[in-house]
């Protein structure tokens, strides 16, 4: 599922090349992801707006348009948005033409991706949690976010109410930085580790945007290229494989009914 710094990666590709123009063309092969609307007024409310600009709230991609509205993507499991592919895309669910003559395609394989137009944006996006990118996200913000929660530190970074954009792939990899076990109730963590597991969240988001995101299955970037943020994962998907720092197994446990990976020794459950 595109995370953070997968949809960060995708706003910032499409930018240069949506920014200013104006929509010319809306074909839908696919009615499902559109929400909220008859897929006829879908298009009319996109035919002939420009693009303003584009922003990124969580995991949700928002393209600004004018006269005050707001086309907001989901992507899902596994969508994707490609900036004029050469060649037929297979899973193709809608294209969108702009008036420079290119083309922004969806593809989506599980068919779960969700667009809707909006005035106001918090209809969709208003009960997302803070920006672990932001300025607000500070240790003294986390630390009031956890003193009195008993739900493991895993399911925590993983609620978009509370902090927005971590998903599965990233929070495992802060945990195992930060050397915390998915497991530990989230009022447990002292001081020295919640300033440890804010550092190691910025880290690893910041340097999966910089790997331009990672391509575990379906993501690709808007040209088509995979992002490598991935290959330098220490445990998210490595299950058996030696913990990069002590050489022992990487174990794989379930948290919250999402798949997750640790050391055991390096993440001992205290």
């Amino acid at each position: 599922m595109p995370e953070l710094p997968e949809v960060e990666t995708i706003k910032n590709a499409l930018t240069p090349h949506l920014t200013g123009r104006t929509f010319t063309g809306v074909r839908v092969f696919d009615t499902r992801p559109v929400q909220s609307l008859h897929v006829d007024e879908f298009c009319c409310r996109l035919i002939g707006r420009k693009i303003m600009g584009l922003d990124r709230r969580g995991k949700y991609l928002i393209i600004q348009l004018s006269g005050g509205e707001n086309l907001v993507i989901h992507l899902r499991m596994t969508g994707s948005l490609l900036w004029n592919p050469a060649e037929v895309e297979p899973f193709t669910r809608m294209e969108f033409f702009v008036d420079n003559g290119g083309r922004m395609v969806y593809t989506d394989v599980r068919r779960f991706g969700t667009m809707y137009i909006v005035k106001d944006t918090k209809d969709i996006v208003g009960k997302l949690g803070t920006e672990p990118l932001n300025a607000q996200f500070t240790p003294q913000y986390l630390t009031q976010l956890l003193k009195s929660r008993e739900t493991p530190i895993k399911s925590i970074l993983l609620n978009q109410e509370l902090i927005a954009g971590i998903g599965n792939m990233y929070a495992d990899e802060a945990l195992f930085h930060a050397k915390i076990h998915p497991l530990r109730p989230a009022r447990s963590l002292t001081p020295e580790e919640i300033t440890r597991l804010y550092k190691s969240i910025r880290h690893v988001l910041n340097k999966g945007i910089n790997k331009l995101g990672a391509s575990i299955r379906n993501y690709r970037h808007p040209d088509g290229g995979r992002g490598s943020a991935h290959t330098e994962f220490a445990v998210a998907h490595r299950e058996n494989e030696p913990c990069p720092i002590c050489k022992t197994p990487v174990e794989r446990i379930v948290v919250g009914q999402r798949g997750t990976y640790l050391c055991p020794k390096c993440q001992a459950l205290k």
